[in-house]
């Protein structure tokens, strides 16, 4: 998979339905989030396939103190969950779709949904799981079975779930990383860490409420990682009922990549992935890594 400028065909709301919408891909958003229309990417299609093309990130450029000294002062231009370097869609061969599943980590997102985890193992359905430091560091043992199963590709999430920023940044609340050396190092400590768990380094990462500025982007690029947004936002956080999960997952559509959550066991995140998943897949697609 490749991310070379492809178009989006998402629609987000506007207004307080867009405010919404980003708040919900917080890891802490509140319970009482509304819900707002998930939008979906789509990329050309070709032939049915069983994986997505791959996505090779650059090798990484040096160590992270060489390379946030090559951005230090750089001022952004750009904020936000959508713009050029983060990759939102990919090219599907044929009716494949992305399944991503964020593991938060931290006060009160330590847990794991196992009815989820296993509804996908059952199921035969492969995922990208982003895995925050601070969940792995709590779930060591969790961590290396769902490395060990190929059914999954442990992805970076951070080492403290902030939005990946230059100058503090924040979203939703939460401050972002405050210069380019803090970038740098929530990107690589975790990195480490998921390099030493599965044996190789993570090919993608997913900041912390998926916020990025422009700056950052290119720091995780050349950290060797792919940052990576998403275009069906399932569960807003797993805040979602099981029927709202359910019914966003039903905008699916070629080259989309969704995102939930993987950490809330009381969530409708699995139940409403149960439900949308085989019809998906009665409806042609295939799920795939990205």
């Amino acid at each position: 998979m490749q991310d070379k400028g492809i178009s989006r065909r998402g629609v987000l709301g506007v207004g307080a339905a867009l405010a919404a919408v980003f708040a919900a891909t917080g890891c802490g958003a509140p319970q009482n989030t509304s819900y707002a229309q998930a939008r979906v990417s789509a990329a050309p299609s070709a032939a049915a396939g069983v994986r997505a093309a791959p996505v090779s990130a650059a090798p990484a450029a040096g160590p992270p103190a060489t390379v946030a000294a090559r951005y230090a002062g750089i001022r952004p231009q750009r904020w936000g969950i959508d713009m050029a370097g983060i990759t939102s869609t990919f090219p599907a061969v044929g009716k494949q779709m992305a399944l991503t599943f964020d593991a938060c980590g931290g006060p009160g997102n330590n847990d794991i949904d196992e009815s989820l985890v296993n509804f996908l193992i059952t199921e035969r359905i492969p995922a990208t799981l982003f895995l925050n430091k601070r969940w792995i560091d709590a779930n060591r043992a969790r961590a290396a079975q769902l490395a060990a199963n190929s059914l999954f590709e442990l992805a970076n999430h951070g080492v403290a779930h902030k939005p990946l920023s230059v100058n503090g940044r924040a979203a939703y609340g939460i401050a972002g990383t405050g210069s380019a050396r803090e970038a740098a190092d929530e990107v690589w400590a975790n990195h480490e860490l998921l390099t030493a768990l599965t044996g190789a380094p993570p090919r993608f990462f997913r900041a912390g409420t998926a916020h990025y500025d422009d700056v950052a982007v290119s720091i995780v690029n050349e950290l060797g990682e792919t940052p990576v947004g998403f275009g069906i936002n399932a569960d807003f956080g797993a805040t979602a009922p099981a029927h709202k999960v359910q019914a966003a997952m039903n905008a699916a559509a070629p080259g989309a990549i969704a995102l939930a959550h993987m950490h809330r066991p009381h969530s409708g995140t699995a139940a409403g992935m149960a439900a949308a998943l085989p019809t998906i897949r009665a409806m042609g697609f295939t799920f795939v890594h990205l």
